[in-house]
């Protein structure tokens, strides 16, 4: 579960892409490169030759603290993290303590701002994609209400399309370009389009065939919380898991009396298990409706 290689990206404000370049070329050691693009990106090239980016993006809402007050700031304040490629033992804890000086440095979140996790889609196949959109359809409920998705980024990340979902599950597809024409029917805009409208949602399959190689979970709300962030990590790494290895998975969503003992479960079944994991859980259950007194006890 762990092995499958990702990248992240974490959306903030507080301070400039130029400050936040200058932060993470202190802690990794790097240097900053300066570009011109469009994004005005900020590049910290770290000693192992991996890029970490510092990108505008137009859906934050840029904003600073002056005097104990958080008042509106230039365009310069809005930050896009974009991280290298990255693996879960080896860079987990160099990326919690990159978040913990952005943070220390002025950075924080607000409700425009979003975390993207991408996962490494080498292993996967027309079976496993299948399986990865009826599981998002299913637990698309208890999702959406356990991560606390901001109204105000509802647009960037809805629910799985309904209609998508039932065509998957009605034609079975059986090859990769077969799924590709069911993900793409309605649009009438290319498919070459980097903002295409296919990937608004808690899962994103068009960086998958457009050519990135990744696909792409969308519904975290931005926090510069190392723990919170890891915990976001391990679900997109769990979820990812469980698409490849069940043999079939349904897109029926379950009847759930109790929303905290049903997540708990539901973590215990696709491995999060113990105390790696105690944080995950506790975060993804925090807001879910159940008996207070119950408590996970791992099988």
């Amino acid at each position: 579960m762990l092995e499958t290689r990702f990248g992240i990206e974490v959306e903030f404000t507080g301070i400039t892409r130029a400050q936040a370049a200058k932060v993470a070329a202190e802690f990794l050691g790097g240097r900053v490169e300066s570009g011109s693009d469009y994004y005005n990106t900020q590049k910290v090239i770290a000693p192992d030759g991996r890029v970490w980016k510092f990108m505008s993006d137009g859906s934050i809402r840029t904003q600073k603290k002056e005097r104990g007050r958080i008042v509106e700031a230039g365009r310069e304040y809005s930050v896009e993290l974009v991280s290298p490629i990255l693996t879960y033992r080896e860079d987990i804890e160099t990326l919690q303590e990159l978040i913990r000086r952005l943070r220390k440095a002025g950075g924080f979140s607000n409700s425009s701002a979003g975390i993207h996790v991408h996962l490494d889609s080498a292993n996967h196949t027309p079976r496993s994609i299948r399986n990865f959109i009826n599981i998002i359809a299913s637990k698309n409920d208890l999702l959406y209400k356990a991560l606390q998705i901001e109204p105000e980024r509802m647009r960037f990340c809805k629910k799985m399309d309904a209609a998508l979902v039932e065509k998957i599950n009605r034609r079975k597809p059986k090859t990769m370009a077969a799924i590709e024409s069911i993900w793409y029917e309605g649009y009438s805009e290319s498919r070459s389009q980097r903002y295409h409208g296919s990937r608004y949602y808690f899962l994103n399959l068009h960086s998958f065939f457009n050519g990135n190689g990744t696909i792409e979970l969308r519904g975290f709300n931005s926090e510069l919380h190392a723990g919170i962030i890891r915990s976001y990590i391990v679900l997109a790494l769990a979820l990812n898991h469980q698409a490849l290895t069940q043999k079939c998975a349904s897109s029926k969503k379950p009847q759930v009396e109790n929303e905290k003992f049903a997540m708990r479960t539901y973590l215990n079944r696709i491995g999060l298990i113990g105390d790696e994991f105690k944080n995950c859980r506790e975060h993804l259950c925090k807001h879910l409706g159940g008996n207070a007194a119950w408590r996970f006890r791992a099988a």
